[in-house]
């Protein structure tokens, strides 16, 4: 029975594309305070200084099932948002398989396009593979992309 509880773990760890000797728990994330975050909010080009971290960080709830902004951080079903602004469409995030139409959408990740994407993304980039309505909220939309910027520099 032993062997057969240890060959079913074998199988397993090999299908999950991980071994027992190679994975490690992800290094906790360093805790910042509201004047931390409040502070680099503060530090981001206009309209983005203006935003509201913690709502930030809340509406981007929506997308973390998909995507993570950590350094280092993993490829999800969704690419990984570190460092995002600034970098052109469908090249950002190594290792991840962009769609044709986001490989092809030759733009650049500015806070305007950005904008423009969350508000609705098969408006700005038609035929994504992102399966996401959008955020409607002008306010939500400045402050979740606040929220990546300052996760960005951390």
């Amino acid at each position: 029975m032993r062997f057969v509880t240890s060959l079913a773990m074998a199988a397993l760890l090999v299908a999950c594309g991980e071994s027992a000797t190679t994975k490690s728990a992800p290094a906790p994330a360093p805790e910042y305070t509201a004047e931390e975050n409040a502070a680099a909010v503060a530090a981001l080009p206009e309209p983005l200084n203006a935003a509201d971290y913690d709502n930030g960080r809340r509406v981007f709830g929506q997308c973390r099932s998909c995507h993570v902004v950590a350094s280092p951080g993993r490829n999800g079903v969704g690419p990984n948002l570190h460092g995002v602004i600034g970098a052109q469409t469908g090249r950002h995030a190594e290792g991840f398989a962009y769609s044709p139409a986001m490989q092809n959408a030759g733009l650049t990740w500015d806070v305007a396009t950005l904008n423009s994407y969350l508000e609705r993304p098969n408006a700005v980039v038609p035929g994504t593979r992102m399966a996401f309505v959008g955020i409607r909220d002008p306010d939500d939309r400045r402050d979740v992309i606040a929220y990546i910027a300052v996760e960005s520099q951390r």
